[in-house]
């Protein structure tokens, strides 16, 4: 049985990690290097960075805060956000990164997605993919979800799988930090969809959140502010998960 991964997600604007609703109203949730510290000492299996505002604003990630968090942590790190071009990729991972995460570029550029993962390995490279419902069909979203490219969820996910994709970074802007569970129909249609293993972003609320998405299809559950503020505490919600029946990394904690 593969081992499900809990995933702690860092949203960084001007250098401090924030969290809001629907990618809206943003509230500050802390310094990124010590939260990433936090994480990696409690038993967080994995960190994503995303520097959210970067597409938006036309820069690259701040990749100095990347490489302060990267020396705190001792744990897969996947760093997102104003990745445009190729360097901009490269020097992430030579400051730490383990993986990239493409969102915005991947749309705009997707040679880029084939170039990374002929160079680095397809493990080494993500394709977030932010999604909605617009006339009960799916559709991808870029620019932290203001322009929807209308391009329909299935067609992406296809494409950046032959594109050399190692993982999809799925997020549910509809439940985004909304605390009303991941969104599982969104899930399980990508499930069908692809062999790349799925990260659930979007809606955690409670612990049953992160089982029912996992028996949804999910391989990984990311949140943020649940994590952030303490409300849900890790070293419960993996021993939940064990007596559930679901494979889980207990070291650490």
């Amino acid at each position: 049985m593969l081992t499900k991964r809990i995933i702690a997600c860092l949203d960084v604007e001007n250098g401090r990690v924030v969290k809001g609703t629907n990618f809206e109203n943003l509230q500050d949730s802390g310094d990124p290097v010590e939260l990433g510290k936090l994480y990696s000492e409690i038993g967080i299996d994995e960190l994503v960075f995303l520097d959210i505002t970067a597409s938006i604003e036309k820069r690259r990630t701040v990749v100095d805060l990347v490489e302060r968090v990267a020396e705190q942590i001792d744990i897969p790190f996947t760093v997102g956000g104003g990745i445009h071009d190729f360097e901009t990729a490269s020097q992430l991972i030579l400051c730490g990164a383990d993986k990239i995460s493409l969102n915005t570029a991947a749309v705009e550029q997707p040679r880029l997605i084939t170039k990374l993962s002929q160079t680095f390995g397809s493990q080494a490279v993500v394709v977030a993919i932010d999604s909605k419902r617009v006339d009960g069909k799916f559709f991808v979203f870029t620019h932290s979800g203001k322009n929807n490219t209308g391009v329909l969820l299935q067609d992406w996910v296809r494409e950046v799988e032959k594109l050399g994709a190692g993982e999809i970074l799925l997020t549910s802007i509809d439940r985004d930090g909304t605390k009303a569970g991941y969104d599982t129909e969104m899930i399980s249609f990508v499930r069908d969809l692809t062999n790349l293993p799925i990260i659930a972003s979007g809606g955690a609320g409670k612990i049953e959140d992160f089982l029912i998405v996992f028996r949804a299809g999910a391989d990984a559950a990311l949140a943020a502010s649940v994590f952030h503020f303490r409300e849900i505490d890790l070293r419960e919600l993996k021993n939940f998960l064990k007596a559930q029946g679901v494979s889980v990394r207990m070291e650490g904690l």
